[in-house]
């Protein structure tokens, strides 16, 4: 009863960060920010619920599947959000700074 309540609990902080990251994507000013929260999210996102899909399973061949499909993604998606924000910058997309994010607020805010 313990594992699996604890498994339910994995599952929802795990469709909670994935919704937090997806409210990133959507609030966040620029392509830097915007694959920040992704590839912070993604990463714990996919942690979270396979450990709880993992505790469902058991001892078992599909939690050592599910253990190898998250040693696959915990390299691979950092990985990919390196390479996405490399190439941005080798083509020049430059991030938002300071006055470029709040200029709308600054101008209302001035007397």
């Amino acid at each position: 009863m313990i594992i699996e309540i604890l498994s339910w609990i994995l599952l929802l902080a795990g469709g909670a960060l994935g919704i937090v990251g997806g409210i990133g994507l959507y609030r966040f000013p620029d392509f830097y920010s915007r694959l920040h929260a992704a590839g912070i999210t993604d990463t714990l996102c996919a942690m979270l619920v396979l450990l709880g899909l993992g505790l469902q399973a058991g001892w078992s061949i599909a939690a050592f599947k599910l253990m190898l499909i998250f040693v696959f993604l915990f390299f691979t998606c950092p990985t990919a959000s390196h390479a996405l924000a490399n190439a941005a910058q080798h083509s020049g997309l430059k991030p938002k700074l300071g006055a470029e994010l709040s200029s709308g607020e600054n101008k209302a805010a001035r007397p």
